[in-house]
């Protein structure tokens, strides 16, 4: 589908004949091709993304309200490319399609006019007194080119995720979309070629694990934004503390649905919520509660109402409307999954799953899955199985269930299920983790994200995110 590789605003002939092939994850069948990045197209990607911001009238010394304008620009082409965005992740990773035109096509968009706005205010210098007599002149920089590094889940937004404050602060972008979901890219690489933004601000370079390695250290590149598994997360952070580079992880979470005693478990009242907490893209997704915490005292119920929760999703073809429940990226992933599903028959009871769809016999698609009386060290508990199943952990009190649902390596997401919203606050603030939700789970673009301990190190979005991408300098006077 495509031949060139989009470096310094143009479409370039890549430096090696390897391509990476995409297929649907719905139906096994090949959607296209585009170049594989090798070193050389790396490293004239961070040459242009130099040259773009250290030109004296380049894109870091462009005034706030002219890089804004520049960004909305980018929007409204992403604007006209929402359609076919959602289209082409969907038939990539499986993300339902009327998901995917939400957050793939829609949610990049609003980050871009969202961090264009906060440019506009932004407030590059201020005098401050200083202590011991005179005056400080501290001044924000931009930090300089940003190696932006995207997995395959939500490609799009997590990608915005790193470029908009990026671009915001006055950085330039070298891109490495995932080697599932590289369609999507050039995609967006063509909203890029026909925004305003100047010449080498965007660059993107699709590739596996060897081009990310690669980027990340390259000398050329200032800060490092990484999404992705807590494995390659550690790999990128020994790298850039050899190098002393900033860079933000966002990896892996086992975060827990924690369900109080006095919730509603009413499937027509809670379960869009529901759903968006524990199985968004068939479980693909970072921060989801795939620990369900249940009482004791409402145990049977808790089990049954999520057993009914989960056979009632519709499973299928991600570019049908109606389906609520796709397919896994990849074959490979799916045998992943199915061999935690397998191992967790030996330590729980399974309540609904475990299989493969009846009537879906092309595609990497896995049921729905229900296990109740899971021990809270088991691997079905304690490990990140990005797939669509769910852990049913039993706990005696609410001391309990904190202690539980803080007694694991991670630290994302998580969500707490009551019908009193202020001993649902009083829960959440004793959870060890970077995000809560009260009766759902909705991440909040003006708020930081992030997560603790195997879940990252640092955050992203909110005003916040603009200064990780800024550094300081103090003047004194």
């Amino acid at each position: 589908m495509y031949e060139h590789l989009f470096i310094d605003g143009a479409w370039v002939r890549p430096s090696s004949p390897a391509t990476i092939t995409v297929s649907s994850a719905s139906t096994e069948e090949v959607l296209g091709s585009v170049p594989e990045a090798r070193e050389a197209d790396v490293d004239a990607a961070v040459a242009a993304a130099r040259r773009a911001f250290d030109d004296p009238h380049g894109w870091s010394r462009w005034a706030p309200d002219r890089r804004a304008a520049a960004m909305e620009s980018l929007a409204a082409q992403l604007d006209q490319r929402t359609d076919e965005m959602a289209r082409r992740v969907s038939s990539q990773n499986g993300l339902p399609v009327t998901i995917a035109k939400q957050l793939e096509g829609g949610f990049p968009r609003v980050l871009l006019r969202y961090y264009a706005d906060l440019a506009k205010s932004a407030c590059e210098e201020e005098t401050r007194p200083h202590l011991f007599g005179g005056t400080t002149t501290v001044r924000r920089e931009p930090m300089g080119v940003v190696a932006a590094i995207a997995p395959f889940n939500f490609p799009q937004t997590l990608a915005s995720l790193k470029y908009a404050p990026a671009l915001a602060a006055g950085c330039t972008v070298v891109l490495k979309p995932s080697p599932e979901t590289v369609l999507d890219a050039f995609l967006f690489a063509e909203a890029v070629a026909a925004s305003d933004l100047p010449p080498g601000v965007v660059n993107v370079v699709p590739g596996g694990g060897d081009v990310g390695a690669y980027l990340v250290a390259h000398p050329g590149v200032d800060r490092v934004g990484f999404t992705g598994s807590t494995a390659a997360g550690r790999r990128i952070a020994e790298t850039c503390g050899r190098l002393l580079r900033p860079v933000t992880l966002e990896l892996g979470g086992k975060s827990a649905a924690l369900v109080l005693d006095d919730a509603d478990l009413d499937l027509a009242k809670i379960g869009e919520d529901l759903y968006a907490a524990t199985l968004l893209n068939a479980g693909q997704t970072c921060y989801l509660g795939t620990r369900v915490l249940a009482p004791r005292s409402r145990y049977a119920e808790v089990v049954d109402a999520f057993a009914a929760f989960v056979t009632s999703l519709p499973v299928g073809d991600a570019l049908d409307p109606a389906t609520l429940i796709g397919p896994m990226v990849s074959r490979a992933h799916r045998a992943r999954v199915e061999q935690f599903i397998a191992a967790g028959r030996e330590q729980a009871r399974l309540v609904v799953g475990g299989g493969r769809p009846a009537g879906l016999d092309r595609g990497w698609f896995v049921e729905p899955t229900l296990f109740a009386d899971v021990p809270n060290d088991s691997a079905l508990a304690q490990d990140e199985i990005f797939g669509p199943v769910l852990a049913v952990i039993p706990y005696t009190d609410e001391d309990d269930a904190v202690r539980l649902a803080n007694d694991s390596g991670y630290g994302l997401g998580g969500s707490v299920w009551t019908a009193d919203p202020e001993r649902g606050q009083a829960v959440a603030r004793r959870l060890d983790t970077g995000s809560v939700g009260i009766n759902r789970y909705l991440p909040d673009p003006g708020a930081p994200f992030g997560g603790r301990k195997a879940s990252g190190v640092g955050h992203e979005l909110g005003p916040d995110a603009v200064a990780t991408y800024q550094r300081y300098q103090s003047i004194y006077s």
